[in-house]
């Protein structure tokens, strides 16, 4: 099993840089007494309130690359604390990373409260999905009531799940045209596989209509 070691401190005192070397020797002894493999050790000086915290964020990336089984720390708290341990705590174990602590001698038990809080972002984060699905069914249904055919108009869609990457300005154009709002036109083409926002659907359509306008008035003025 592959393991990447986390010490944290909240300040940069003398008596707090000492804890982390601290951390590092007994969570060290832990992983060879569990037979762990160390990929990577992090120190961090941040406040455990802060999510955004550089070492954090470089564990999560891991644990979503699958690069490493088990995160270890001294007690959940240097993982964080109140919201932010909550969802540090969540995103771990959404990605099957286990912890490990030196203050329960092996992987950590959540408290019961933690556990309850835990499944009920899980059950927004499900909600949150559902919504975004039916947006984007709702979306395709409007379009197609007024006339779009996609299987004619986006007849060079990549096959086999792979996302395009230029966005296809003739069809913003289409969808617009029918009336669809931007954020419509944007769940739309993400339900075939164009990964863009609604930001980038109306900037691409000012930028079209800017340049119609601009080619219009030297045509008109030859």
């Amino acid at each position: 099993m592959k393991a990447v070691i986390y010490c944290r401190v909240s300040t940069d005192k003398e008596t707090q840089v000492s804890s982390l070397q601290r951390q590092e020797s007994e969570l060290k002894q832990l992983a060879d007494t569990l037979n762990i493999t160390i990929v990577e050790i992090i120190h961090e000086q941040k406040s455990g309130y802060d999510v955004e915290r550089d070492g954090i964020l470089h564990i999560l990336d891991l644990a979503r690359e699958n690069k490493i089984d088990i995160l270890l720390v001294q007690d959940e708290t240097r993982i964080g604390r109140g919201s932010a341990k909550i969802a540090i705590l969540h995103t771990l174990m959404k990605y099957n990373t286990r912890i490990y602590t030196i203050s329960q001698n092996g992987e950590l038990q959540v408290t019961e409260a933690d556990s309850m809080v835990m499944e009920i972002v899980s059950l927004v984060e499900e909600y949150q999905r559902k919504l975004h699905n039916a947006k984007i069914r709702r979306g395709m249904k409007r379009a197609v009531e007024n006339g779009y055919r996609p299987e004619q108009n986006l007849s060079k869609l990549t096959s086999g799940g792979r996302n395009k990457i230029e966005v296809p300005i003739s069809e913003i154009v289409r969808l617009r045209n029918l009336e669809l709002t931007f954020h419509e036109i944007a769940s739309t083409l993400r339900g075939f596989g164009y990964h863009v926002s609604k930001a980038t659907v109306h900037r691409r359509y000012q930028e079209y209509t800017s340049t119609e306008t601009g080619i219009e008035s030297v045509e008109k003025y030859k």
